[in-house]
């Protein structure tokens, strides 16, 4: 589990600018805004999903 902590911010921080760009110019700008907009909230709902929060003791 701990590799895919560490592995969540790093694959969305390069996903996002190599896929957005490459479909706005490829396909659309409409494309590319909407790879904007799933990929951010795939990518924050991850980052959710992985977070390690410090026990109470």
């Amino acid at each position: 589990m701990k590799a895919v902590v560490a592995f969540t911010p790093l694959a969305g921080a390069m996903l996002f600018p190599i896929a957005v760009p490459l479909l706005m110019v490829k396909v659309g700008i409409g494309a590319g805004v909407l790879a904007a907009v799933l990929i951010s909230s795939l990518w924050f709902g991850s980052m959710l999903l992985t977070s390690e929060m410090p026990e109470h003791g």
